[in-house]
């Protein structure tokens, strides 16, 4: 063991708070002592020996005396401080400080957002007592340009490195040169940065708990600076003029030659076509010198609009064959084949036909899979056209000719009269897909004997199969692209000018296009295209976003979350070409054009010479406080075996922050760390999530007596879906669904398809197969502005209609009031309230319900509300509709924890045969008493009412999560649906009814917006409940109609059947139920354990048993189902007892350790066995609950600041896994053995 004694001990005579200190030198005789303080001054002194002090080191160090210092014994002071500078200029707290290597200067950062080089004087060797006056003034360098504090420097002999509290890293030279920027941590600032010279590395650290390191040599300004291996050569920056205005300086006018278009083919050879119609090619050197080659001039009465380039590799070693189409004003299209070896390129052939109308010519495209037999070409009103190459060389043949003829074979019309901005094809899977310029994604079919067939006919006009309408929003669409899920399922994959990814899901039998999930990227305006790296080999690379932010071009690493590059450009607007290599880290090009001068940036280093450091050390997790966490159950998860153990498997755990992220973290047993962590998506708007619940297990409702058919089980033949659950600020819920893909990836191109014989032979492709376990997006649900939950306001007859598609407000079904005691509360449950946005969801429970045989699962979901009231509200599955079932009537304090317990209702006389469920809420409130509320009527009812509904009249409502920056919603987005497209969509009515009706549909004579009819019914099948919504029949994009006046029906109110006080002395932060185990199959006796913990630091643990069995009839004195009742917490080992639908529940008070914890406890699971709890005390704590009471089995310290939540997966017999998550988040694993 390392052993340590206090060698001395020297006390600075400045008395103030130090924020910073740093020492310089390795012997006390030059070790010298600069500290920042308070007063915004540095204080720069050092140690010297007292008068008569013995000397360290001599024969008389042993007998060195002792003073004592409240009961420490100190070695006499041998040192004193002596001043040497004092350095005043700081306008703020200096936070940090580092050294010259010669001692000589220093740096300092401080809160007044600047750095400041310091040159220290002569030694004085005079106490810091003695000399107050003598203040060296600043007279250095200053460095500005950090926006916010500055936390930390380090510095090399020639470079200065500063950190802030804006998020950015700078580089500076001695003379305060500001050399570059870095910006890859979001949050609260930059804390901490070392740089390595050997290695040229730049390490930092951040308050988004990420740990990210930076190569310095691969930014521009830094190559003389850097005394490591010279890179400087493989970053290049050329600025090119175009060779008809080489050395010709004049003001430009009408007649000037300017450039249009650029394209590059690869990292040496740039395209460049101009407005006077000429098409040039540039090949790049090494030594940065250009040779300009004019290829052709394609049109001299009328500019080029837009161009776009295959580009082929020949079978020979260094040929090369680039297609290349361009279009010009007057509607011509003209494609140039441009074949060479080495950079010495040639015409092989023009061939030009007239493609549009004069300036109706406005996009061009090639589609890889199609390879050059086929073009697109676009128009402005949203008319696609496919053309085909007929004649042409094959690609192995590069020289002789032919003649080429092209022929209109298809023509593609948009529902939305927009111009198409974006194509992919696929030929394997016969579909094409298009975006367009107001974010809307298009599918059409692409019939393989369409493109294969030799006869040439007439073009074929085809109309959408499916469509997506703004899936950007009212942004544009970039790129989209094609990839194969499964057999039957066809992924889509979009970039906006909204900054954002979707990703979407078509299926090939149903015909459908479902939004699966979409990635916001922060640092990105506008996303060009996403370009996925082929490398394999090395973790750190992925996927790459390529866009804009602002006059900046970004290439942005998706995997590590890390900034590739970072070019000033100007913006999208100006024509730009950017190309990735393999590893774009160290392979990429961009090209700009401004003020008449081409600028290219080309950085291109060869994979086998260097390697790629990894950009991200430490899992960025949410960087903020994580509220809420859950185990992803493991029977979810598709296990194929059931025998393997357990605690061998991986385990997925779903995290909510207060950043409004949710998050999914894999975790390996026997890895000291994290394994991966993915985004799933944000709260609407961004909005802080509270609460996070995972649902899998489905209930069976069963309307009427079963027979012996497959509802013992409970579950269906069909899979039953995972949802997860996130609420938080703003009254915000989300759901999640769990999609497990088998991604298969074909290799093959139309070529190989159209030589084979048999077209229908797909031996010859290679077909590789991955899973993926990933949650998307399924619904969002938040309150209309101003309204209460439980209270509508009456209004004027007027119908309110969303702004946004996105978010989908709820609907109400009037249940039947159970109490009528009630009926006089509501107006006085929720009052008015001018801060009513400020409330926010606390905690959150759900279960999934299905009747047997139907293909409708509702989601049940029990929310707790700041405002001091609990909802039941229901997802409707698979159409995403949102309904109110019923209030919670609100006690006197809010409810913090929630929990929920699901008690199959067997027959014994019957063979123990399942009739049906209770269906209990437990919830935990802010004053110590927990309620139980009985939820089985108000579900059953609903569950008939639903059981009336037919799948084919009913279409999914909600479509796409809203993003917050204003790509979906307002004005501008309802305008899109009143734009008189070339098929304007219909309206249609929805009415939902009851078991006994039907649902119908109704189209509207006019494009008003429908008016809402409801009438106040009960589920007791007597009368309907309408449900109006205004629709698109062709997009199944709904908008939700709602009438506010005193028709619509009231929601219902439920009292709790017992109100257990006195649990805890102060709020309760936590519940847990435990599974029910079945006391007695002859008596159909269930159980189950409720563990509390609160802000008193206590533990409460109680047991619930219920008698499924009848009542006798001298029992009716007890208490009602529908009354409340409250209870006072009882000894330990009492019990108390109330009815739940007419069967006895008991209560038995075990046990209650009143100071668990020496702080309030935030988290507590149990399995009727053991018992774990978390504390802000960071402790986590065991305890075995046996004999009805609670005793400590062990303890252990986390490292997790600020706990607030926890969950436990059991791996086995006594084994589990725990997590914990606070301010980060750790995983334990604990064995009672």
């Amino acid at each position: 063991m390392l052993k340590y004694h206090m060698f001395s001990e020297v006390k600075c005579t400045e008395r103030c708070l130090l924020y910073s200190m740093k020492m310089h030198g390795n012997e006390i005789e030059s070790l010298r002592i600069a500290s920042g303080t308070i007063f915004n001054e540095i204080v720069v002194w050092k140690v010297v020996f007292q008068n008569n002090a013995t000397i360290p080191g001599s024969h008389t160090e042993d007998h060195v005396p002792l003073t004592t210092d409240e009961g420490f014994l100190r070695p006499v002071p041998v040192f004193k401080d002596a001043l040497i500078s004092r350095l005043v200029g700081h306008e703020g707290s200096v936070f940090g400080i580092a050294w010259f290597s010669d001692g000589m200067k220093l740096v300092s950062v401080s809160d007044d957002r600047s750095a400041r080089i310091w040159e220290v004087q002569a030694e004085k060797g005079v106490s810091c007592n003695d000399v107050q006056d003598r203040d060296n003034h600043f007279a250095g360098s200053v460095l500005f340009g950090h926006s916010a504090r500055i936390w930390d420097c380090c510095i090399f002999d020639s470079l200065i490195i500063t950190a802030g509290e804006d998020c950015t890293c700078r580089v500076w030279d001695h003379d305060g040169r500001e050399l570059k920027e870095i910006k890859e941590h979001i949050g609260r600032g930059v804390w901490r940065c070392l740089y390595d010279p050997r290695s040229s590395l730049l390490v930092t650290a951040g308050f988004d708990s990420a740990v990210k390191v930076h190569q310095l040599y691969a930014y521009k300004g830094l190559e003389e600076t850097i005394a490591s291996e010279d890179f400087s050569d493989k970053h290049e920056v050329f600025a090119l003029s175009l060779p008809n205005l080489s050395g010709n300086v004049q003001l430009m006018d009408s007649k000037s030659e300017y450039v249009r278009c650029l394209h590059f083919s690869r990292e040496d050879s740039l395209y460049v076509a101009t407005n006077n119609g000429y098409l040039y090619h540039a090949s790049l050197i090494n030594n940065k010198t250009v040779r300009w080659t004019e290829l052709a001039r394609i049109s001299e009465e009328a500019p080029i609009i837009c161009m776009n380039l295959l580009s082929k590799r020949s079978k020979s070693s260094d040929g090369f064959e680039d297609w290349v189409a361009i279009g010009d004003g007057k509607g011509r299209m003209t494609i140039v084949l441009v074949v060479g070896i080495d950079s010495s390129p040639k015409v092989d052939f023009i061939l030009t036909w007239p493609a549009e109308r004069e300036r109706h010519l406005l996009g061009t495209y090639w589609c890889k899979s199609l390879e050059n037999r086929f073009i697109f070409t676009a128009d402005p009103g949203g008319r696609l056209k496919l053309w085909k190459l007929r004649n042409n060389l094959t690609s192995d043949s590069l020289i002789g000719r032919a003649s080429y003829d092209m022929f209109l074979i298809a023509e593609y019309a948009s529902c939305f009269g927009m111009r198409i901005m974006c194509v992919d094809a696929s030929f394997d899977e016969e579909l094409l897909v298009c975006g367009d310029i107001r974010g809307n994604l298009l599918l059409f079919s692409l019939p393989r004997d369409l493109l294969c067939s030799t006869s040439i006919a007439a073009g074929v006009k085809a109309s959408p199969v499916n469509y997506f309408k703004g899936a950007h929003g009212v942004s544009s669409v970039n790129s989209v692209s094609i990839s194969v899920l499964s057999s039957d399922q066809v992924g889509i994959r979009s970039t906006g000018a909204d900054g954002c990814i979707c990703y979407l899901q078509h299926d090939r039998d149903l015909l459908n296009l479902e939004f699966i999930g979409m990635k916001q990227v922060k640092e990105l305006s506008a996303i060009q295209s996403v370009f996925t790296s082929d490398r394999s080999d090395d973790s750190s690379v992925g996927d790459y976003a390529v866009g804009f932010a602002s006059a900046n071009f970004i290439i942005w690493n998706l995997s590590s979350g890390t900034k590739v590059l970072q070019i000033t450009c100007g913006g999208w607007r100006r024509p730009h070409s950017h190309y990735l290599g393999d590893l774009p880290e160290m392979m990429n090009c961009f090209s700009f054009v401004k003020d008449d001068v081409i600028y290219v940036h080309r950085h291109w280093v060869p994979t086998n010479d260097r390697r790629i450091y990894p950009q991200n050390l430490h899992l960025q997790f949410h960087g903020r406080e994580i509220h809420s966490l859950c185990f992803i159950s493991g029977h979810s998860l598709c296990s194929s075996d059931e025998n393997q153990a357990l605690v061998s498997d991986p385990s997925w755990v779903a995290t909510g922050c207060e950043d409004g992220t949710v998050r999914l973290t894999r975790y390996e047993p026997g890895l000291e760390n994290w394994l991966s962590s993915q985004h799933l998506g944000e709260q609407v708007g961004g909005s802080a999530v509270r609460a996070i619940c995972s649902v899998s297990k489905m209930h069976i409702f069963m309307p009427d007596i079963p027979t012996e058919v497959d509802r013992q089980n409970g579950t269906l033949e069909d899979r039953d879906p995972f949802i997860l659950i996130s609420v938080g600020a703003k009254r915000v819920v989300t759901a999640w669904k769990q999609i497990i893909n088998m991604s298969n990836k074909r290799e093959g191109t139309i070529s190989s398809e159209m030589d084979k014989k048999n077209e229908n032979d797909f031996k010859g492709s290679s077909t590789s197969t991955m899973s993926s376990f990933s949650f998307q997006w399924l619904s969002s649900d938040m309150p209309l502005n101003h309204t209460s939950h439980l209270k509508r306001q009456n209004a004027k007859e007027v119908t309110e209609t969303a702004e946004s598609t996105s978010t989908n407000t709820s609907d109400t079904i009037s249940t039947k009031l159970l109490s009528s005691n009630y009926m006089t509360m509501e107006s006085n449950l929720c009052p008015e309230d001018n801060l009513e946005n400020d409330w926010r969801y606390l905690d959150v429970t759900a279960f999934l319900v299905k009747e047997a045989g139907s293909r409708i699962s509702v989601c049940f979901v029990v929310i707790a509300c700041s405002d001091a009231t609990v909802t039941l509200r229901a997802l409707l599955l698979p159409c995403r509709l949102w309904f109110d079932v019923a209030s919670l009537a609100p006690i006197s304090s809010p409810v913090l924890a929630l929990q929920h317990v699901v008690i199959p209702k067997l027959l014994p006389s019957k063979g123990n045969i399942q009739s049906g469920s209770f269906y209990l809420a437990i919830t935990g409130s802010t004053d110590g008493t927990i309620a139980i509320w009985d939820l089985t009527e108000c579900i059953e009812n609903f569950m008939r009412q639903v059981s009336g509904l037919q799948m084919e009249n009913l279409m999914e409502l909600q479509k796409r999560p809203r993003t917050g920056r204003g790509s979906q919603g307002g004005r501008r987005w309802r305008s899109i649906d009143h734009h008189k497209a070339k098929k304007k969509p219909e309206h249609c009515i929805l009415r939902v009814k009851t078991c006994t009706d039907s649902v119908s549909t109704g189209k509207s004579d006019s494009g008003n917006e429908i008016e809402s009819i409801a009438s106040e019914t009960s589920l007791s099948g007597t009368s309907v409940a309408d449900i109006p919504f205004q629709a698109d029949t062709q997009q199944a994009s709904f908008v939700s109609g709602r009438r506010k006046d005193d028709l619509l029906p009231e929601i219902s109110v439920l009292a709790a059947v017992q109100v257990l006080d006195n649990i805890h002395q102060s709020g309760i932060n936590c519940l847990h139920v435990s599974d029910i185990k079945d006391l007695s199959l002859s008596d159909s006796r269930f159980s189950f354990y409720v563990v509390s913990g609160g802000d008193d630091q206590a533990i409460s643990c109680l047991r619930f048993e219920l008698q499924v069995n009848p009542m006798d009839e001298n029992s009716q004195n007890m208490t009602a189902v529908n009354h409340c009742t409250t209870l006072p917490l009882a000894k330990n080992n009492s019990k108390d007892h109330f009815l739940v639908q007419k069967h006895q529940m008991q209560v038995f008070y075990l046990d209650k350790i009143t100071s668990a914890h020496s702080s309030a406890v935030k988290g507590v699971w149990t399995d009727g066995i053991w018992v774990f709890s978390v504390g802000l005390d960071q402790r986590v704590r065991c305890w075995n609950l046996s004999n009805g009471r609670l005793t400590e089995f062990a303890h252990l310290i986390i490292s997790v600041p600020e706990p607030e939540a926890l969950d436990v997966k059991t791996c086995g017999r006594d084994h589990y896994q725990i997590a914990v998550a606070g301010r980060g988040m750790q995983m334990i694993e604990f064995s009672g053995i």
